[in-house]
């Protein structure tokens, strides 16, 4: 008996393409369109889409792709391998990015389409060539990212180009400086514009975002802002402040960090301050994060690595300077030190690992509270149960400290991080504050109301309710007629402040700015990518009355408005518009 014997060689089973490619859709949907629902879907859908993804992948081409064993286990060794060593090669901004995970949000989805699209189409090569083209396709989508560097991070995501491109303030740098007028020839100088009002620095008039007084035309399609000046500025997220015709920022120049004027009118520089300091961080990007503050003809400013200068305002002749960061010992937090100056009387109060103040007039330290750790918000005053305090919001909750001396009055745990500000309901008489805070992911955690009162010499502070309703990440709230409004993730909402409800949700502005002109029921925003919107500040409905596209490029600066002029910066550029006047 014979055994018959084939000569035909054994077939190789076609390869299951299906399932990648439903993995990849998933996979780029999870990733890219997900997080465009809010906060909560952004993170789940990143986490799930990218890494669940990749395993999903990982497992399909290792056990059920059909492929050769070569070809399974080459390509799982391989991708891991090359996603692993590109790290030393990348850009510090990509490597650094999203806690260090910046890279792997974008590297793996195009390594996972780059490889199904191989699958597909190298199908009918040879086995050599296929190994040849499937190594390539992996190192090649893994090693573009080396090419890349990251601007800082927006809602949207990283703010991408190529490495060897030049930024904003490289092009900045070389038109080389700026002409200025001789230190002090303008001093008493009288602008083409009247303001009307001072805008003496974060946040206007005591730190509300509220613009009273001003009525604008709403009606933008026949009265659109007019633009006055546009000029280029260093980066950083430093807002504005205004007296007369000056107005005065801060912002990054090379390896000088400055103080800088500017003409209201035109835009003109007129004096700059520069001290030798650089920040940077792969969120924000480089410059300072804190708004000068103007009280009593000098302008007090904090810089991201602790330098606490007062200058004259007309001049920009230093009065005096200090570093916070050597005379508390604290180090530099992660995203830079971002607390404007607080003038309460004759001290100057800022916040290093502790609440700190300065004698006003000579830089004296006067006082140091207790260390809270970092916090990225402003001291802020307040006046609640009818006592003047001072509060902060920390990693542990918010503080309330006597501004005379700086002792604790009150506290309140609600662990997160400390950006946005504090909120009183109403005139602060009954005490009640509206604070915000987000967790240690960045994801926005919610807005609490506080009843804070004083009974028999001592303080409480209770949890009146917990909204999640509205989770600013770094905006802060404006309070208007018994409701607060502000961001919820990328959009603009409103809560009751009774119970935190929210009445009402809309418009896409990314990580933006408020700013409320009460008087006609009307909030001005800035959307993260520079356009100006009007929304009526009413509960029962969202309506955006008009939109204006401003400047270009993240916009995380709060804008300022004096009398008719609006000024928005970003780490880019700065411009000016008159608004047209509500008639009557």
């Amino acid at each position: 008996m014979s055994i018959a014997h084939s000569d035909e060689p054994i077939r190789q089973k076609p390869l299951r393409l299906w399932p990648g490619v439903v993995i990849v859709a998933l996979q780029w949907l999870g990733r890219f369109v997900v997080p465009r629902f809010g906060p909560d879907a952004a993170f789940f859908g990143v986490m799930i889409g990218v890494f669940g993804g990749l395993l999903a992948l990982l497992v399909w081409w290792a056990f059920f792709s059909r492929a050769t064993r070569a070809e399974r286990w080459g390509a799982v060794i391989l991708m891991i391998v090359a996603l692993v060593s590109i790290r030393p090669l990348l850009h510090v901004s990509v490597r650094t990015g999203s806690m260090g995970m910046l890279v792997f949000y974008y590297a793996i989805p195009t390594l996972s389409l780059a490889f199904v699209v191989w699958a597909a189409a190298s199908r009918r090569l040879s086995a050599g060539t296929r190994l040849a083209t499937m190594v390539a396709t992996i190192l090649l989508a893994c090693g573009v990212w080396t090419l890349v560097r990251n601007h800082g991070i927006s809602f949207d995501g990283a703010d991408l180009s190529w490495r060897w491109a030049q930024t904003a303030e490289e092009r900045l740098l070389a038109r080389g400086p700026d002409a200025m007028t001789a230190p002090g020839a303008h001093a008493s100088a009288v602008g083409a514009i009247e303001t009307g009002a001072a805008w003496p620095g974060f946040r206007g008039l005591d730190r509300t975002g509220v613009v009273p007084g001003v009525s604008i035309e709403t009606d933008w399609s026949s009265s659109p802002p007019a633009e006055l000046w546009r000029r280029p500025i260093g980066p950083g997220a430093s807002s504005l402040a205004v007296h007369g015709d000056l107005l005065y920022t801060q912002e990054q120049r090379g390896e000088e960090e400055v103080v800088s004027c500017y003409r209201l009118a035109t835009g003109e520089p007129v004096w700059r301050h520069s001290d030798a300091a650089r920040f940077w961080d792969p969120y924000v990007d480089a410059g300072p994060r804190a708004t000068p503050t103007l009280s009593g003809g000098r302008v007090y400013s904090f810089g991201a690595t602790g330098i606490l200068n007062a200058l004259d305002a007309g001049s920009g002749a230093v009065v005096w300077s200090r570093n916070a960061t050597s005379d508390t010992g604290a180090e530099i937090p992660f995203w830079g030190f971002a607390s404007s100056p607080l003038v309460v009387d004759d001290f100057v109060i800022v916040h290093a690992d502790s609440l700190v103040a300065y004698d006003a007039a000579t830089g004296d330290k006067r006082w140091a509270g207790s260390a809270v750790g970092e916090t990225y918000s402003s001291p802020h005053l307040l006046t609640l149960d009818g006592v003047p305090q001072i509060l902060l919001l920390t990693l542990k909750g918010v503080i309330s400290v006597a501004p005379a001396d700086g002792a604790l009055l009150w506290e309140h745990a609600w662990p997160g991080i400390g950006v946005v500000q504090p909120a009183a309901i109403g005139d602060g008489a009954d005490g009640d504050v509206l604070i915000s805070t987000s967790n240690m992911a960045a994801m926005p955690i919610g807005t609490r109301r506080l009843s804070v009162t004083l009974e028999g010499g001592g303080w409480t502070a209770e949890e009146i309710w917990t909204s999640r309703r509205l989770k600013p990440s770094f905006s802060s709230v404006v309070v208007h007629q018994g409701h607060a409004y502000g961001f919820d993730g990328n959009h603009l909402a409103a809560i009751d402040v009774e119970d935190g409800t929210r009445t009402w949700k809309g418009g896409r502005y990314g990580s933006g700015q408020v700013l409320l002109l009460p008087d006609q029921n009307l909030l001005l925003v800035v959307s993260e990518r520079g356009e100006l919107a009007l929304v009526e500040a009413k509960p029962e409905i969202f309506t955006e009355l008009a939109r204006f596209r401003a400047i270009e490029g993240k916009t995380w600066s709060q804008p300022t408005l004096v009398g008719d002029v609006l000024v928005v910066r970003n780490g880019e550029e700065m411009a000016a518009f008159r608004l047209a006047l509500a008639a009557g």
